[in-house]
């Protein structure tokens, strides 16, 4: 049986709390492992710092969520594109200075974008080699738009790369329709939260209206053995209960969910 660890964004969307905050109360509420926001912002403390807080709160870097300002335009014939392949480049080689081995990568942004081509799938193919050459995994991630998850995992010849599962966008942009066959051994990392389909909102899971038993069926049938991850913001009602309390309850949730798992391997 797989022992499955427990995960969770330090996220910068947070409200009413500092970075700092958020990290000190993952670390209270039980949580080893982490994933971080590499976007590249002008946030206060920088990413690097935040890193450095995260190392010494002994928390475990799983991956980085790496930025994607600007992304549409890896589709076009531009000179932001081509910035885009140098961006990302610079970001996996710095990721491989902190240890840390997979990074996730959206494919576009927004509702609308170019079609997908070979021009973004030729810069794709630069950066993912690249990244193999670090022995670093990319996973790109379903987000907004059909189609372009699956043109590129079909067409980008490179083992170390695969997909991010986020339950979110399956559920709100794609109503829970996803070919998980053709993702089988693919699915590198997942991002678990829910919402009740009128918006992304990054609830914890159960509290929207996501059916969890179709989504961990369809991700054990996938042979995805990865931890149990989760991409929560501090917002809305939770506020009310407070920051430690949101991430406690983050945690159980992540033990439940952990059982669930376990259980389809019975």
């Amino acid at each position: 049986m797989i022992d499955r660890e427990i995960a969770v964004v330090v996220s910068n969307d947070n409200k009413d709390v500092s970075v700092i905050e958020t990290i000190n109360a993952i670390k209270n509420a039980g949580f080893k492992n982490v994933f971080i926001q590499w976007y590249n912002k002008e946030w206060h403390p920088t990413q690097e710092e935040q890193l450095k807080y995260i190392r010494e709160k002994d928390l475990k870097v799983i991956f980085a969520h790496l930025g994607y300002q600007n992304i549409n335009n890896l589709w076009l014939e531009n000179e932001e594109g081509n910035k885009l392949v140098e961006r990302y480049k610079n970001d996996i080689r710095i990721c491989k200075a902190n240890d840390i081995s997979m990074v996730v990568m959206h494919l576009t942004s927004k509702s609308i974008a170019p079609k997908y081509n070979e021009i973004g799938l030729r810069r794709l193919q630069e950066i993912v080699d690249y990244a193999k050459s670090l022995n670093i995994k990319v996973a790109f991630e379903n987000t907004k738009i059909k189609g372009y998850l699956d043109y590129v995992i079909e067409n980008i010849n490179n083992e170390n790369v695969g997909i991010c599962f986020d339950s979110g966008h399956y559920h709100v942009h794609f109503n829970d329709d996803l070919d998980f066959d053709k993702f089988k051994n693919r699915i590198f990392a997942v991002h678990l939260h829910d919402n009740d389909k009128s918006y992304d909102l990054h609830l914890i899971p159960f509290d929207g209206t996501l059916n969890w038993e179709n989504v961990v069926g369809n991700l054990k049938k996938s042979n995805y053995n990865g931890p149990i991850t989760m991409e929560l913001c501090y917002r809305y009602e939770y506020l009310n209960m407070g920051i430690e309390q949101f991430y406690k309850k983050g945690y159980e949730i992540g033990i439940k969910l952990k059982e669930m798992f376990e259980k389809e391997n019975d």
